[in-house]
């Protein structure tokens, strides 16, 4: 049965505002693509100070930082969103913790991730992302729950990684030597045995596209968009 409208995305975001920029870029622009003219997603948009939630980060206080995600996220659910989109990789440390706190359903963003790595029958990945996405059990596991390999870089590596994201990329900054480095990164993935290669991190696709690796390219903003908008269509017949 058709709805009365596309049902409302709910955008957590700031995290950082770089990135959040391209989500509310992005649904609009595929809303809009989908249903032609001067269509634009409905979205209601939480953004927090990134600075606060990087503190608790730091200091390993992640239960703090679910307990202020959440808020934010009832907040979101208050304004009428249908859906809710956390917009950052790493903070699904605590997707559980912030499912809990609202009753609309929560779009994991690894589940959009492996969804389209299995559609292209890959079976093996590598895993671009913060020190904490690409060493902690909450991100791979739930790759591999789809069935999925997944790799990531050494050590050295990995720091390298994520200082780019916290010192570059969450200000805005993209530096073509970084831009290499990380595909010298992405080409060692890829003779360990990655097929794809997963940019785990909201703010990495600001800086490596498909053209910058020899193995398809798994952009994790873009993918988790195209779900919550798919999801936000369905059953809309536009008059």
């Amino acid at each position: 049965m058709p709805t009365d409208g596309p049902r409302v995305i709910g955008l957590l975001g700031g995290m950082s505002w770089e990135s959040s920029a391209e989500y509310y870029r992005l649904a609009n622009e595929l809303v809009r693509e989908r249903l032609g003219g001067l269509h634009s997603a409905r979205l209601v948009l939480a953004s927090v100070d990134f600075a606060d939630v990087e503190r608790l980060q730091a200091a390993g206080r992640w239960e703090d930082a679910g307990r202020l995600l959440a808020e934010a996220a009832r907040g979101v659910e208050a304004a009428g969103a249908e859906m809710l989109l956390l917009c950052t990789n790493t903070m699904h440390v605590v997707a559980d913790q912030v499912q809990a706190a609202v009753s609309v359903p929560l779009l994991h963003l690894a589940d959009a991730t492996a969804a389209a790595v299995r559609r292209d029958g890959l079976t093996t990945v590598g895993l671009l992302g913060t020190t904490f996405t690409m060493e902690k059990a909450f991100y791979r596991d739930r790759l591999a729950a789809h069935g999925l390999d997944v790799l990531v870089p050494d050590a050295g590596d990995r720091a390298l990684v994520h200082r780019v994201i916290y010192s570059e990329l969450c200000l805005g900054i993209v530096d073509p030597a970084s831009r290499q480095a990380y595909r010298e990164v992405i080409e060692r993935l890829v003779a360990a045995g990655a097929q794809g290669v997963v940019l785990g991190c909201t703010e990495i696709e600001l800086l490596i596209g498909d053209e910058d690796s020899a193995v398809a390219v798994y952009p994790t903003t873009r993918l988790h968009v195209e779900a919550a908008v798919a999801r936000s269509l369905e059953g809309f017949a536009q008059p």
